[in-house]
């Protein structure tokens, strides 16, 4: 039976990647491979590989991340300067989720979303 699914992000800059996971939204690393890094947030992991010849603005890496408080993580993100994704600032979606994306240094679609309060 699964119990977890772990996505493995490409990574081109390690510290640049590390840096902006740790220090813009929170992420602690765990381990450290020189060519691969394991990094954790609450309960959970976001494995990385590197891949130096990855084009971040041909990337098709992408993960979506639920979230509790998205509200107050996005604020956070503000204060820090983080960039969100022109097209996927803070809104409800058709969904019923409330999302934003950001796209991290290696071009990967980072989308954050949590169940919307109904509107019945």
């Amino acid at each position: 039976m699964i119990t977890q699914i772990i996505p493995k992000l490409p990574f081109i800059k390690k510290e640049e990647t590390l840096h902006y996971f740790t220090e813009k939204l929170g992420f602690s690393m765990i381990s450290d491979y020189d060519d691969y890094f394991i990094l954790k947030i609450d309960s959970e992991e976001i494995h990385f590989f590197e891949f130096e010849n990855l084009d971040p603005k041909k990337s098709d890496f992408m993960i979506y991340l639920r979230i509790e408080n998205i509200d107050e993580f996005y604020k956070i993100l503000q204060t820090k300067n983080v960039e969100i994704h022109p097209n996927g600032t803070l809104e409800t979606k058709p969904w019923n989720q409330k999302e934003f994306s950001l796209l991290d240094p290696n071009g990967t679609l980072l989308t954050f979303g949590e169940n919307a309060p109904s509107s019945t």
